[in-house]
């Protein structure tokens, strides 16, 4: 699970356990077992759950004042079960004075023997994002706030097959309205297909190969997980008919006890008769091709890798550094142009039991002629591969 959260201060403020009556004068500030769950280098050994909240705090021109929460849960379904991955719920929640609603809760869980695997999402927002246009040559000039409503479910589960091995179905609702803040903007001119919004039902499958050594922060192994889902185009209009195909790969290798070198690669795309614009692969955000904004180019294929490079010298700290490239596509790789990602970060594990992460990184974008070189800060729970 990810989160970001755009915020100005970090405050850890649950352990998730319960804590025994201890008085300060019985044990000093660093003994208190709160404290200790945080800074102690050595893990708890009861295998407990873990739970880290962080505040959100943000000013944009378009949504005034932000302020919320999010949040992640760590537990293992079956704590006697030593080889059971880590389950957890993370959810964010955000409110602006105008308004206006971004809400969120996920769950990604492993049940005993990690025969089953089951992700889940809510998702209710209403807040505007910038629309700069279709394709892999989109100008910063042409940035158009658009004000977009959303409603999303989604399920997926997964059966083992066979060792590592896993096959499963999803499903998903999704509806979307969007209505562009001032006339005369490129999301009016351009109208793209979609431009009014509309809903689909989507039921696919997918198939995963892992290996990881855990699937939080991860060390050794492989993951290669292929998913297919179809909409039939119930509604007519606009509404989304036709498919889409994702498949991401990952690979770990331990240069040594304490470095890791991290390798993905991301392919997304989508075809049939109606496909709307708001299904199309975005670039950007805080998992793949980080130092971009999510959707800065955004077009019916997607094609991405990364690497990252992870040093972890202390049992609570480590810091990685991150390169990457990707491109949309509309019509072959004919038409890519890729671009490049880079940057690096902090890390900071809350939860040992979990091998939980917060992390705080910059990634940086390309430089256009007559732009800015583009970038961003990104402060989340969990790795982003």
């Amino acid at each position: 699970m990810n989160v970001v959260v755009r915020c100005c201060f970090l405050v850890l403020v649950l352990a998730g356990a319960t804590l025994p009556a201890v008085s300060q004068e019985q044990k000093g500030f660093w003994e208190h077992p709160l404290i200790k769950r945080f800074i102690s280098p050595e893990k708890d050994t009861s295998r407990s759950a873990g739970f880290v909240a962080l505040p959100a705090l943000g000013y944009a021109q378009e949504t005034g004042l932000e302020f919320g929460l999010a949040g992640v849960y760590n537990f293992y379904m079956n704590k006697t079960d030593t080889a059971i991955r880590t389950s957890n719920v993370t959810f964010i929640g955000t409110f602006t004075t105008r308004r206006q609603t971004n809400l969120k809760l996920e769950s990604d869980i492993w049940t005993t023997g990690n025969r089953h695997h089951y992700i889940s999402e809510l998702r209710f927002r209403n807040f505007p994002f910038n629309f700069y246009g279709l394709g892999n040559e989109t100008a910063a000039q042409d940035e158009d706030v658009v004000l977009m409503q959303l409603i999303r479910v989604r399920l997926e589960g997964e059966r083992e097959l066979a060792p590592d091995y896993y096959g499963g179905l999803n499903v998903a609702y999704e509806r979307y309205h969007f209505s562009d803040r001032e006339s005369g903007g490129i999301f009016d001119t351009l109208q793209p297909y979609g431009y009014d919004g509309g809903y689909h039902f989507i039921l696919g499958v997918s198939q995963l190969y892992d290996t990881r050594n855990r699937n939080t922060y991860t060390t050794r192994g492989h993951y290669a997980r292929v998913k297919y889902a179809y909409s039939p185009g119930f509604g007519g209009g606009s509404n989304f008919r036709g498919s889409l195909v994702d498949v991401d790969l990952r690979t770990f290798v331990p240069l040594t006890r304490a470095l890791t070198l991290g390798l993905n690669a991301h392919y997304k795309t989508t075809f049939g008769h109606r496909v709307p614009f708001y299904v199309y692969p975005e670039l950007g955000g805080d998992m793949m091709m980080r130092g971009y904004y999510s959707g800065r180019y955004r077009d019916r294929s997607l094609l991405a890798a990364q690497g990252e490079l992870r040093y972890r010298f202390h049992p609570r700290l480590g810091v990685a550094g991150f390169a990457g490239t990707g491109s949309t596509y509309h019509r072959g790789l004919s038409n890519t142009r890729f671009v490049p990602s880079f940057g690096g970060g902090i890390r900071y594990f809350f939860d040992l039991e979990h091998q939980s992460s917060v992390r705080l990184e910059y990634g940086f974008g390309e430089k256009r002629p007559g732009e800015k070189r583009q970038g961003g800060f990104y402060l989340a729970l969990s790795e982003a591969f």
